[in-house]
């Protein structure tokens, strides 16, 4: 896990150094020049899931929780996550009630707490189609509105019985077509 936090970190620091080395409001301030690795790199934020951290972390955690490692993180965080769960969706307070994915709140959250996102090689790539879940994701992925179906949506979490107000982000699509080659995202406006 220390290699992959490390590939990261300077993944990170590359694209970072790039985009800087990239903005210029002279063209010709960089023609001759590489991009500046010299100094010092950190990680800034964990998004493996996305809004999971903004949501589920308190605001004075927010930077233990961006600099611990993955491994770390539930036993780190998973009862702040649940804690923060309940207070935002009470269905959870009953230890019989569970989501869509047939998880209690102990359960929900300490997968949540480990912000990483998974990838199987057996199964469809998807955040969560109905049957597979957290096999990876899609650019196409509705991945506020599973996650607040997750949070919202009652014991059963298809029926939307606790909050339907909050079961749905209602943006059900891309404002642009996703490309059919990398980098696969649009452009942007």
């Amino acid at each position: 896990m220390k290699n992959i936090h490390k590939i990261k970190v300077i993944t990170v620091a590359i694209a970072v150094s790039l985009m800087a080395f990239n903005c210029s409001n002279n063209d010709d301030d960089n023609m001759n020049n590489g991009p500046d690795f010299s100094g010092t790199y950190s990680q800034e934020d964990q998004m493996g899931r996305p809004a999971v951290n903004t949501v589920f972390v308190s605001a004075a955690s927010k930077d233990m929780f961006n600099v611990t490692v993955p491994s770390a993180q539930g036993a780190a965080f998973q009862s702040m996550f649940e804690a923060n769960l309940k207070a935002l969706s009470p269905a959870y307070t009953n230890p019989d009630d569970k989501n869509a994915l047939g998880f209690d709140a102990a359960a929900f959250t300490g997968v949540l707490a480990t912000d990483v996102l998974t990838v199987s090689l057996d199964k469809p790539t998807t955040f969560y189609d109905g049957t597979n879940v957290l096999t990876g994701r899609n650019l196409a992925d509705d991945v506020i509105t599973v996650e607040l179906i997750l949070i919202f949506g009652g014991e059963t979490g298809l029926t939307m019985s606790e909050n339907p107000t909050l079961s749905n982000d209602n943006v059900d699509a891309n404002d642009k077509s996703f490309l059919t080659s990398f980098p696969y995202v649009a452009s942007p406006w």
